[in-house]
């Protein structure tokens, strides 16, 4: 297997109110080049916060997280911030737009602090590739939920990142609107020969993924395959 996302034993602990809570537990998995991975389970089993560790937006307490062949765990804040701009595209339920910036803008951003040459051209085509090509220049405040969430999908796609991470990207949107940004999702996948891994309360969304992790209290418990 290809594998370009790996965890042995991998664990976070977290601060709580009444001491440390153990988020997760001894996640051991690895996920193929190209894959479509669902990650499910019960509110507070460990979805979004294993779906963190994968995007290095949290450290393991303990136990490797390997992307792309390369140890974040061992990487400093800085070194992770560049890697994943270059190597992973994140979409949210909340769309993290900047409401002075439109469209075209909040797409073209990232792409410019990576130095990219023609910004502005590559978040004008990713724009239109998510059906925006006529809203480029408007702001997020006159712009649907849908549409938002369309921007987001774009920001993600433009660095054509090798891994797309989505944590729950219906979740503020209608049932037509999300049919129709998962369709922009696994399109975006395929167009850009990516692996995608997605966490969901959405049983349908998740029948679309090649594979299903299911999580309970922190732990693998069905789909698991060791890294």
């Amino acid at each position: 297997m290809d594998t370009v996302l790996a965890m042995k034993d991998a664990r976070l602990t977290l601060a709580g109110n009444a001491g440390p809570v153990e988020v997760l537990r001894g996640i051991t998995l690895g996920i193929a080049r190209g894959e479509s991975v669902g990650l499910i389970g019960p509110s507070g089993s460990g979805k979004s916060s294993l779906l963190m560790l994968m995007g290095g937006l949290e450290r393991a307490t303990s136990g490797s997280v390997t992307a792309l062949g390369q140890d974040m765990s061992a990487m400093d804040e800085d070194a992770l911030a560049r890697f994943r701009r270059g190597n992973m595209g994140i979409v949210f339920q909340s769309f993290h737009l900047i409401p002075t910036m439109t469209a075209l803008e909040n797409v073209a951003l990232p792409l410019e602090l990576a130095g990219m040459d023609d910004a502005f051209g590559r978040a004008a085509e990713e724009l239109a590739a998510v059906g925006l090509g006529a809203r480029m220049h408007h702001y997020p405040a006159e712009m649907s939920g849908g549409e938002q969430q369309r921007v987001a999908l774009a920001r993600a796609a433009a660095p054509r990142p090798a891994l797309f991470l989505a944590d729950e990207p219906t979740g503020n949107l209608d049932a037509a609107n999300g049919a129709a940004i998962m369709d922009l999702l696994f399109s975006l996948r395929d167009r850009h020969g990516a692996t995608l891994i997605l966490v969901t309360h959405a049983p349908e969304l998740a029948a679309r993924c090649d594979r299903v992790i299911r999580l309970a209290d922190g732990q693998v418990v069905a789909g698991q395959v060791a890294a």
